[in-house]
């Protein structure tokens, strides 16, 4: 009996990783959808992501209804109250880190946040289970960091760096705290329909805010395809993944998406954008890909 278990176990654990790495590929693709949509519409930030949470959040939320996943609109005050805690930590998320990129530089808030997730999931991973972390564990977490610093370079502080800096660890906060929510799911509102559901409401939040900066785009094929594709690929498939890949591989393996994240945006950015890599730019990423080898051997 145990040897059947863990046989079966192994490829359940395989299959959630590479849910994770797919999602983590998907959002590397976030920021040059995003970078198209906002340069071709004149769109700010705010309005960016405001457009990413309705669209993805609609895309979600019709995904569970066609697959009946949600049946009908959810009810109680215990359903209500979930969506509503999931939605303001997306919408805390997105909101905190489009203030830091503006606060700061897009540099140091990335850099701040995706240092400070993976620490904090770690962290937070080892107080819900009441101990210390392995130490594969912290030493991918060490080569990760050391990577992320090499690939992202030395940003540029800004005017209010503090200020900045404060807002990019709270938009890591609201990410890593939706990674580590272990509440069973409720009748009739699983985890996919959950996170549709958060998004639209996340979007809601922060609708006022958009539309105070503005939110109107052109009504051509360009416009809409940028909107439609950043709702669907880095948001409604990438979000899907990430969270189906949580429930089997755990919150440990789920930093292998987060490292993905800003390895493959900086690698579209060369192949798209013609950027240039520099030398430490890619001893960076071959150190992400170390990690992520490390954790993948751990967690499998």
């Amino acid at each position: 009996m145990p040897s059947r278990l863990s046989v079966t176990a192994a490829p359940t654990s395989r299959n959630g990783i590479t849910l994770l790495v797919l999602a983590g590929v998907l959002w590397g693709t976030g920021g040059l959808a995003g970078s198209i949509l906002a340069s071709s519409t004149g769109l700010t930030p705010v309005a960016v992501a405001e457009y990413r949470l309705l669209t993805g959040g609609a895309l979600i939320t019709g995904y569970a209804l066609v697959t009946r996943r949600l049946a009908g609109a959810p009810r109680g005050p215990e359903a209500l109250f979930r969506i509503a805690t999931v939605g303001l930590l997306l919408a805390c998320f997105q909101a905190a880190y489009f203030a830091a990129v503006a606060a700061t530089s897009v540099g140091l808030a990335t850099l701040t946040t995706m240092v400070a997730v993976p620490i904090l999931i770690t962290a937070g991973t080892a107080l819900l289970d009441r101990r210390r972390p392995a130490r594969r564990a912290v030493i991918s977490l060490v080569v990760a960091l050391a990577g992320l610093v090499l690939l992202i370079g030395t940003p540029t502080a800004g005017a209010h760096r503090l200020a900045g800096t404060g807002l990019a660890l709270l938009a890591a906060a609201g990410f890593a705290a939706l990674s580590l929510d272990r509440r069973e799911a409720l009748p009739g509102l699983d985890r996919i329909s959950t996170i549709g559901l958060g998004f639209l409401a996340g979007g809601l939040l922060l609708l006022p805010v958009a539309l105070t900066v503005g939110m109107s785009i052109p009504v051509q094929p360009a416009a809409i395809g940028a909107v439609l594709f950043l709702g669907l690929v880095p948001t409604a498939v990438a979000y899907g993944s990430y969270f189906t890949g949580l429930r089997y591989a755990g919150p440990r393996a789920a930093i292998i998406a987060v490292l993905l994240e800003p390895l493959t945006a900086t690698l579209l950015a060369a192949l798209v954008q013609q950027e240039q890599l520099s030398g430490p730019q890619v001893l960076g990423a071959l150190l992400i890909l170390l990690s992520t080898t490390i954790r993948h051997n751990a967690a499998g």
